[in-house]
């Protein structure tokens, strides 16, 4: 008879380009004595017939692949079927994903937000009547994002101007709801755009500057953090993640012209986790590394706590 092997960590992935994030997380499960396995397109099936016969077995699922194909539901519906830990469960992450949704709890919960008009489908309510009026603090341009289409701006259109701008864009994903969304201008000094990608991880909050216009990354630094008093930054990150519940997950914060903290996007549950150091669109190596790190410390924890019960 086979013996079960069981395994501290499974990483399931379905995008080429995850696989460098991914043999961070394996080399710092290892630096704490886990063992790991890797759930991918080519050998899926094969996990999902072993986890059937009893020959493996995964305390701690790290699920990026989900979300995008499908295919890989049955391997969270297992995990979760028999009381296993999944970061993150895909019910938790289509509720948070949702912007229309989020954009609600933030201003109910006190986290600022660019003033916005949320749009019904355009299947359900084809033609929509628009107060100007409404549309005035706007101001112009602005932009028209759809609330659960997202992904490396899939379906954002910047620099909208004009109510046919919002007509034609809500018939490129017409069962999406829609969000009409002020600009906001964000402080500029020393060269810096005070725009950011704010990181949640398991309890652990970090960011990087973003460039909104040039969609680059920059490392932010302590020294940065001292020297124009970023640490509010990280409270509404920290507000952000009590309010989704999601264990890992990005959102984008600016520092206005006035000084105030905006989320300006809210929750991206799918973090693009290229290193820098290979994609110049990445992001920074530092953060990379950190998130990787957490994870398995995170599941260190875990089998600690476990193992004293």
């Amino acid at each position: 008879m086979n013996r079960r092997i069981v395994y501290d960590l499974a990483v399931s992935l379905d995008w080429e380009y995850d696989w460098d994030f991914v043999r961070l997380i394996e080399a710092s499960a290892r630096a704490f004595g886990l063992t790991t396995y890797v759930v991918h397109p080519e050998n899926l099936a094969e996990a999902l017939a072993d986890w059937d016969a009893g020959k493996i077995d995964f305390r701690v699922l790290f699920d990026r692949a989900a979300a995008t194909s499908p295919e890989f539901v049955p391997l969270q519906n297992r995990m979760l079927g028999c009381g296993r830990k999944v970061i993150d469960p895909l019910k938790r992450l289509r509720w948070a994903s949702d912007k229309a949704t989020m954009h609600l709890e933030f201003i109910s919960r006190g986290v600022r937000t660019p003033h916005t008009l949320i749009l019904p489908d355009y299947r359900s309510v084809p033609e929509i009547a628009i107060d100007p009026r409404e549309m005035a603090p706007l101001r112009e341009p602005f932009y028209i994002k759809p609330a659960n289409t997202t992904g490396g701006s899939i379906g954002v259109v910047r620099g909208a101007r004009t109510l046919n701008d919002v007509r034609t864009a809500r018939r490129t994903y017409p069962d999406d709801k829609y969000l009409i969304q002020e600009c906001i201008e964000p402080q500029e000094r020393d060269g810096k755009r005070f725009w950011f990608r704010g990181y949640h991880v398991l309890g652990k909050f970090l960011a990087a500057w973003w460039h909104d216009v040039t969609l680059l990354y920059e490392e932010l630094t302590p020294a940065d953090i001292e020297t124009y008093d970023l640490m509010p930054l990280f409270a509404v990150v920290e507000k952000i993640a009590g309010i989704c519940r999601v264990g890992f997950f990005s959102t984008e914060i600016a520092r206005d012209v006035e000084g105030r903290y905006v989320a300006v996007d809210y929750v991206n549950e799918s973090c693009d986790m290229r290193l820098q150091s290979v994609h110049p669109d990445g992001v920074p190596d530092a953060v990379v590394r950190a998130v990787a790190g957490r994870i398995a410390e995170h599941v260190r924890d875990m089998e600690r706590e476990r193992r004293r019960s």
